[in-house]
């Protein structure tokens, strides 16, 4: 009776974990990329986390970063849209330069750079703030702390790239 009450068991849970990936999969890409706010008392600045779609095909890619002296193909990175990648991020607004600084080492790669491509991402909110607008850029991993900043964030009332 234990092994057959088990096995229902630990069947309901991959049902459960297949049709959680099923779901997982049908992300409607125009609200994929997106930042999501959470607040956390012990951390300064905005806590968030950025969901984007990156990347391409790389048969079709002729290279995309110059590495060691020639252009190459880098799986997840770039334009397009064929990876979804997250990242914990500190926004931190001083003046009218706002940046934002991974929080978590190797959450888009754990390569020493990441090649962003613009990006427009929903804050879920309305008027001037309803995107956080991500300029394409090659950042470089801190040597110090390991972490990417993204510099020359911007927000606006509607998304400012075409997010493929």
């Amino acid at each position: 009776m234990k092994t057959i009450t088990i096995q229902v068991f630990l069947l309901c849970i991959a049902l459960f974990a297949f049709s959680g990936c099923q779901r997982e999969t049908t992300i409607n890409n125009s609200t994929s990329n997106r930042v999501v706010v959470h607040s956390d008392g012990d951390k300064v600045g905005d806590q968030s986390i950025l969901y984007v779609l990156v990347g391409h095909d790389g048969s079709k890619c002729p290279g995309c970063v110059f590495l060691n002296g020639q252009w190459s193909h880098v799986p997840c990175q770039g334009q397009g849209s064929e990876c979804s990648s997250f990242a914990s991020v500190c926004i931190n607004t001083v003046g009218t330069d706002i940046t934002a600084t991974t929080t978590d080492t190797f959450g888009l790669t754990s390569l020493d750079f990441f090649n962003m491509p613009a990006r427009s991402l929903s804050t879920g909110e309305g008027g001037d703030n309803a995107y956080l607008n991500i300029p394409a850029q090659l950042v470089e991993r801190d040597t110090a702390t390991l972490q990417f900043t993204f510099t020359g964030l911007f927000y606006t009332g509607k998304p400012a790239y075409d997010n493929f």
